[in-house]
C-alpha cells in the first residue's frame, strides 16, 4: 500500500486537506503543532489494512486553510471536526491523537464520548498544569519576533530536530514535508497563532470529564521527549484516571514517534483499532 495522497473537502467555509487509505471501521488520526498528516504517512498503512484511515489536516496546518483574524480555540477545531467526519459520512469513529491534537481530540471526546469507539493516545498535552517548556512556547508564539524566528524555514528545522531523540533522523524529505505549507509570511503567522488558541477552561473541562471514558485506551508514548519532558508524568496520571489504558513506553523514541518509529507505532496501533 502505498502513501495516502492529500484530498480536500470543504467544511464551514473552509478548505480541509486530509489523507485516506484501506477500508472497515473508521479511525481518525489527528497531528499537533507544526505537522499534518504528513506525520502519520507511515503509521497509517498498517492501521489500513483492517480499518478506513482518515488523517486530517486541522485548520491551520498542512494543506487546510490558515485563516487569519480567527481563535484557534476548542470550538473552532471541534466544528471543523464535525463537519468533516460528517462530509465523510462517519458517525463513530476511532481515535489517535498527538500533540496538540491531543487537548483537541480529547475535549471533542469528553464532549460526545458515544462517537468514539477506540482512543489512543501518543506524545502530547492533556491536563492544564503547563511545563515551564509549554509556557516557553506560549510565549514565543505571541511575541511577534520570537514568532517569526519560531515558525521560519530555521525555527521549524530546530523544532523537529528538538522533537526527535536522535537528530540525525530528521531527514531533507521530513524536513520538506514539515516547512512546504508555510511558505508565506501569511501561514507562519497562523501557525503561531493555531499553537496558543486552546482556552485553558478547556484543558480544565478535559481534566475533570477524562475519567468518564469508558472505551479501550491504548497509550503509545516515546520516553525521550525534549518538547514535552514532563511527558512520563502526564501519561501516568492518564492509566489513573482511565485505568483500563494498556501502556507502552518506547525509551529510544522523542516527541515525533511517527517519525522514529513508525513500523513499531503503526503495528500497535494497527493491532489496537483491529480490536
Amino acid at each position: 500500500m502505498t502513501e495516502a495522497a492529500l484530498d480536500t473537502v470543504e467544511v464551514d467555509g473552509l478548505t480541509i486537506a486530509y489523507r485516506e487509505l484501506g477500508s472497515g471501521p473508521p479511525v481518525l488520526l489527528l497531528h499537533g503543532w507544526p505537522t499534518s498528516s504528513y506525520l502519520w504517512r507511515d503509521v497509517m498503512v498498517p492501521i489500513a489494512e483492517r480499518n478506513r484511515v482518515l488523517a486530517i489536516d486541522l485548520p491551520g496546518f498542512g494543506g487546510s486553510d490558515k485563516p487569519l483574524g480567527v481563535r484557534y480555540g476548542f470550538e473552532l477545531f471541534e466544528r471543523t471536526l464535525d463537519g468533516f467526519l460528517a462530509a465523510l459520512g462517519v458517525e463513530e469513529v476511532g481515535l489517535a491523537v498527538h500533540d496538540l491534537g491531543g487537548p483537541v481530540g480529547l475535549h471533542w471526546a469528553v464532549q460526545g464520548p458515544g462517537r468514539v469507539t477506540r482512543l489512543a493516545i501518543l506524545n502530547t498535552l492533556v491536563y492544564p498544569e503547563f511545563s515551564e517548556a509549554v509556557l516557553q512556547f506560549i510565549k514565543a508564539c505571541s511575541t511577534p519576533e520570537l514568532r517569526e524566528q519560531l515558525t521560519s524555514p530555521a525555527g521549524l528545522e530546530a523544532a523537529m530536530g528538538l522533537g526527535l531523540a536522535d537528530e540525525a533522523n530528521l531527514t531533507g524529505e521530513i524536513l520538506d514535508g514539515v516547512r512546504k505549507p508555510f511558505r508565506t509570511p501569511e501561514s507562519r503567522r497562523a501557525l503561531a497563532d493555531a499553537g496558543i488558541g486552546l482556552e485553558p477552561e478547556g484543558f480544565a473541562e478535559i481534566a475533570r470529564l477524562l475519567p468518564s471514558l469508558a472505551m479501550p485506551v491504548r497509550v503509545i508514548y516515546g520516553e525521550r521527549d525534549r518538547i514535552l519532558p514532563d511527558v512520563r508524568e502526564t501519561m501516568t496520571r492518564v492509566k489513573q484516571d482511565l485505568p483500563q489504558a494498556e501502556v507502552t513506553a518506547l525509551p529510544e523514541c522523542g516527541h515525533f514517534l511517527q517519525e522514529e518509529a513508525p513500523d513499531e507505532v503503526g503495528a500497535l496501533l494497527a493491532r489496537f483499532f483491529a480490536g
